[in-house]
């Protein structure tokens, strides 16, 4: 079992390895003094694990219950999370329990945003089961629900207590998610590591689960660490997010998240290239990259629409956007834009 631990204010571990879910109950028991678990999962994932995580939490001296909710970014939603309050005062959760978010990025941003409020918060454990919300949306305590169709616009920053990774739910992905999921893989290697990138070309990120959730986790590590509340250096993680976040709002979400980051990632660094930030080579690599796990590298979207729909991004400050640009693989800088400029960006990184 590998182990990450991020050093901050009531940091936690991240714990990465094969078949943790039998053993859940006892590394949550670790960390809370919670009578009860609620168990916030979708109507995909709960059937495919929750008896067993029920039993393990069970054996671990927790009372178990479960809200279990429709599968898809439509559930994102302040109706969806009133249920889930509604579920936790109906069960009878206090303070001192528990929420386990059991799923993918959906289910731990939606568990997560419900444990912040409810009662003022109350103990959060993540587990994971989509490489997406492995890498990326489990670590480092944003949580959220969408609003009128932009994405995690009502949330809050809150830590989870544990993370455990059981890199074996990787295996009942659908090959659509597990694509998903390879865009925020890339991403971290863009921005990280050279080496990384290389590694992703050679060998298939399902060859080498353990090994490059570890990578990530420890890089977002790092950056949470330096920049808990996204204001600095974290921003970095962001890359391709500014657009992709747009193109995934004109689509209504049609457009999977991890599809619409790959796009927004490529975008901007050919945009980066015509503007003299990397070279051109790099573009090349990383569509080619992007090629190899079957990500698209294009939209149809034009980059008047996109524009627009960036300006509702919660990441604009005030009438300027931050842009994280590639300078080599491995290295970037965050460069602070007009907003109003957004469109020219965006048609230099290809956009109609």
């Amino acid at each position: 079992m590998t182990e990450v631990n991020v050093h901050a204010p009531d940091g936690y571990r991240i714990l990465i390895a094969p078949g943790l879910m039998d053993s859940a109950g006892g590394y949550v028991r670790e960390v809370t003094k919670a009578s009860k678990a609620v168990i916030v999962s979708d109507d995909n994932v709960y059937p495919l694990y929750g008896a067993k995580l029920t039993k393990s939490l069970g054996e671990a001296g927790f009372s178990v219950s479960a809200f279990v909710f429709e599968h898809g970014e439509s559930s994102k939603s302040l109706i969806t999370y009133e249920r889930a309050l509604r579920f936790l005062s109906r069960a009878g959760a206090g303070r001192s329990d528990a929420v386990i978010a059991l799923g993918g990025g959906v289910a731990g941003d939606l568990a997560g945003f419900a444990a912040a409020t409810y009662m003022r918060g109350i103990d959060l454990v993540q587990i994971p089961t989509s490489l997406l919300a492995a890498v990326d949306s489990s670590v480092g305590g944003k949580t959220a629900v969408n609003l009128g169709g932009l994405k995690n616009q009502i949330g809050a920053f809150y830590r989870p207590k544990l993370v455990i990774c059981d890199t074996d739910t990787l295996n009942t992905l659908p090959e659509a998610e597990y694509i998903n999921g390879c865009a925020e893989v890339i991403k971290h290697a863009v921005i990280g590591s050279e080496e990384m990138f290389d590694e992703l070309s050679r060998l298939p990120v399902h060859k080498q689960y353990e090994h490059v959730i570890t990578r990530c986790v420890r890089m977002k590590a790092e950056f949470v660490e330096a920049d808990e509340h996204d204001t600095g250096a974290r921003m970095a993680l962001n890359f391709g997010h500014t657009a992709g976040h747009a193109i995934e709002a004109a689509s209504k979400y049609s457009i999977r998240h991890g599809e619409a980051v790959a796009i927004g990632m490529a975008i901007v660094a050919r945009a980066a290239s015509a503007f003299g930030y990397c070279p051109a080579e790099l573009p090349d690599k990383l569509d080619a990259l992007l090629k190899l796990y079957s990500l698209p590298v294009q939209t149809d979207y034009d980059a008047r629409t996109l524009a627009r729909t960036a300006l509702s991004d919660k990441k604009r400050r005030g009438s300027r956007l931050t842009l994280v640009l590639p300078r080599s693989l491995g290295e970037y800088s965050l460069e602070s834009i007009e907003a109003r400029d957004f469109e020219k960006w965006l048609r230099a990184g290809g956009v109609k």
